[in-house]
């Protein structure tokens, strides 16, 4: 058990949280949510020791072991990709450095029989004769196979670093799990494999994650930092989301008698608790979700952007036909006679691991490159408006305020009220409004850029990764807007949950083909028949 005590922290006038008080117990995974900013990352450090509060403590019950997954990906660079798995077990690595230590000897002595005779008993009670072999798994699962497992670290690549850093978290089963954006830069395979690893991990997660698909599928629990405290829910991301806005209903109607209330929330928990019965806490987690009383939900601070994208015209039976598009980039071929057509009604979801790809195609579709062969033809009543994964363009050198930024992409007509109520609908509030462009941070900028987007009044988007740099409450606002857009959307993602609810068509870019499906994301991505099909395509 890992028990925070009237934890405090500030930095300088700032309060992140006060009087923190919360027992994190076995057996359960706890995603730690909040605003950007509200110190969830900050928290995880105070647990790990990394950060001292400067007022309460942390305690860790005794020979207990606390695992956390690093973020310098570049700590381990001389080291085996094995080597770096099993340091992730403090204790077992020294042991198996001293041991080696001491057989290395030239003049081996009877001290050192004994004393190697102690390791070696040390090291059996640590599983280390399957230490090798236990790394190895969990490598295997994550992606990495053992023809990079000897490689040392700086021989790997970015991507695969974050897998082999995550598996020495994960190393010699941790008592305590601290994840902070653990998803960050996996492929949907690595992903799922984890998924399954934390659902049937037995002892204690504490995880930070802007992935809220991930999120539901793990956690028994949410620790939400508002407020300047710390509060413990039962259920996972979704349940917290709906009873907070639930709440936030029940606090704004205030004539409504209780027995409504109550009713409203005996419904809703009822709901959820039938879902409950997937997780592995079933049981307990169902019962807990019953015993919720009005008084235990609260309403959030949280404050969500406005987005709502109002297409001007409505699309005709012709949309976008795209026949033989090839590019090569620095030598490489990145589309290879990409052909497909689209209809009025798609919201297609561009998925796969090909990032460049779908970039250069979103780029050549809006104008931005042009093709080494091949063409595209939009249909005559569509009017597209694109989201670019890089904004920098947009911002750079920008000495205009915000109100002046926007103007830019505005009918002429509009006044500067107007503008202000545009902004403060997204979260640019009062003298926010007049802030300088340039001096925006990256969710800021992305929240301009969909302000942008919505004023267009556009019948067709083209996004490529909009929830970058974006917090759970601005995901959850762009998810909502997309679903209930009327006109036609193109976008990439690497969010499960965007694109499940969002998209009715799949099409993935492979170096061998275009795979086109009319399915959800939860089933492509476990059709093992569809999969073993795509990869063949990329060998």
């Amino acid at each position: 058990m890992l028990q925070v005590s009237n934890v405090s922290l500030r930095y300088g006038d700032k309060k992140l949280f006060e009087d923190v008080n919360i027992k994190f117990t076995a057996g359960n995974c706890y995603g730690l949510i909040g605003a950007n900013g509200a110190g969830k990352s900050t928290f995880l450090k105070v647990l790990s020791g990394e950060v001292d509060p400067q007022a309460g403590h942390v305690s860790l019950e005794k020979n207990k072991r606390m695992a956390v997954l690093k973020q310098d990906h570049f700590a381990y660079e001389e080291l085996s990709v094995i080597e770096t798995v099993i340091r992730g077990h403090d204790r077992l690595y020294q042991v198996m450095q001293e041991k080696d230590a001491i057989y290395a000897k030239a003049d081996f002595t009877e001290e050192d029989g004994m004393k190697a005779a102690e390791l070696e008993g040390e090291f059996a009670e640590l599983n280390g004769w399957e230490a090798e072999s236990d790394a190895s798994v969990l490598l295997k699962g994550l992606g990495i196979g053992e023809d990079l497992q000897e490689k040392k670290m700086a021989e790997l690549t970015g991507s695969e670093k974050v897998k082999v850093l995550l598996a020495q978290a994960l190393f010699g089963s941790p008592d305590i799990l601290l994840l902070d954006e653990p998803t960050n830069h996996l492929d949907i395979q690595a992903i799922q494999w984890l998924e399954e690893f934390l659902i049937n991990f037995e002892n204690t997660v504490i995880v930070v994650s802007h992935d809220r698909h991930f999120l539901n599928k793990v956690c028994t629990h949410i620790a939400d930092v508002d407020f300047g405290k710390i509060e413990l829910y039962v259920g996972n991301y979704d349940f917290w989301y709906e009873s907070s806005q639930l709440a936030l209903k029940m606090s704004q109607d205030q004539n409504k008698k209780k027995e409504e209330k109550i009713k409203d929330l005996q419904n809703f928990i009822a709901r959820f608790s039938a879902n409950a019965s997937k997780s592995r806490q079933a049981t307990s987690r169902k019962k807990m979700l019953e015993n919720i009383t009005l008084d235990d939900i609260k309403p959030s601070s949280r404050r969500y952007p406005y987005v709502a994208f109002k297409p001007e015209r409505e699309i005709g039976n012709d949309l976008l036909r795209v026949e033989g598009l090839t590019k090569t980039i620095d030598g490489v071929k990145v589309l290879d006679n990409v052909s497909f057509t689209l209809n009025r009604e798609d919201k297609v979801a561009f998925v796969g691991p090909n990032d460049i790809a779908k970039t250069t195609l979103f780029d050549i579709l809006t104008g931005k490159l042009e093709a080494d062969s091949g063409s595209y033809t939009w249909g005559i009543t569509t009017t597209q408006s694109y989201f670019p994964k890089d904004n920098s363009e947009f911002f750079e050198n920008s000495d205009l305020t915000l109100v002046e930024w926007l103007r830019q992409y505005s009918p002429e007509d509009e006044t500067e009220t107007f503008l202000r109520g545009f902004l403060g609908r997204m979260l640019f509030s009062g003298e926010e409004a007049l802030k300088k462009a340039s001096v925006l941070s990256g969710g800021e900028k992305v929240r301009c850029m969909l302000a942008k987007m919505m004023l267009s009044s556009a019948n067709v988007l083209l996004l490529d990764e909009p929830t970058n740099h974006l917090d759970l409450e601005s995901i959850t606002a762009v998810n909502n807007g997309l679903i209930n857009f009327k006109g036609a959307l193109l976008f990439t993602s690497h969010d499960h949950q965007f694109i499940e609810t969002i998209s009715n068509r799949l099409i993935e870019l492979t170096p061998n083909g275009v795979i086109d499906k009319q399915m959800s994301y939860s089933e492509y991505v476990s059709d093992r028949k569809l999969q073993a099909e795509i990869k063949s395509l990329y060998a």
